[in-house]
Parts: C-alpha cells; structure tokens; sequence
C-alpha cells in the first residue's frame, strides 16, 4: 500500500484547519477515513510534519542470501522434493509457508499438472 500524495495531505491539513467541516465530511470528501486524518493531524502536532513517514522495518527473513543459495542447491540437486523435506534439509528454522516463499524469490513455481509429481519444483 502506497502513502498518500503530500498534495492530498496538503488540502486535507487546509480543510481540517478551516474548520468549515466536520472530520467525517472532510473524511468522505476526499476519501480517506476520520481516523486516517486523526493521525495526520497528530504527527503535525509532534513532527511539524505532513511528509509520510519511512517504512517500520518489519521482520528479518530467516533465509539470508547464503541460505537462499543454500535452497537453490538442494532444490537442483532433488527437484521432486517437498517443501518440508526442503525445510529440513536446509536446516533453517522455519514453517513450511516461508520455504515456498524463498522459492518463490528464488524464481521457483509448483507445477501443478496431472504428468508431473505436485511437489515437483521447477524454475519459471
């Protein structure tokens, strides 16, 4: 999800500011929520900034560079493996939903046709 546009949150702040409104009009006018212009209004007020903030962070991945490419050798050395032989060869902590995620980053689909095994892993 993208941050507002400066320019919204410019006309925004000018509306909320006038005060010929209320939050929930102002709200429905310009498509965002009353607790959405709530917080703009609050940062304002501590920041003295309308500027959308930086991402949180969030968390680290458990497959690291060296372990991705660690998964990418025992994918190509055993294709037809499971995603949960695959997580446990690879010795990373982990379920199973964040092995098929590194799969995926790696460029690696399930081909989900009748021919082939359903666990069979292959690049896309």
């Amino acid at each position: 999800m993208e941050a507002y546009s400066v320019d919204l949150r410019e006309r925004i702040m000018v509306a909320v500011e006038e005060g010929v409104d209320t939050r929930k009009e102002i709200a429905e006018s310009f498509g965002v929520t009353t607790r959405w212009i709530r917080k703009l209004v609050q940062q304002y007020r501590e920041i003295g900034s309308i500027q959308p903030l930086p991402h949180g962070g969030g968390r680290q991945s458990k497959f690291t560079s060296e372990r991705l490419e660690r998964l990418k050798k025992l994918v190509e050395k055993k294709p037809a493996a499971t995603l949960d032989e695959l997580r446990r060869s690879s010795r990373v902590p982990c379920c199973i939903m964040t092995v098929s995620r590194a799969l995926h980053q790696l460029g690696y689909t399930r081909k989900k046709r009748l021919s082939v095994p359903a666990s069979k892993i292959v690049p896309r």
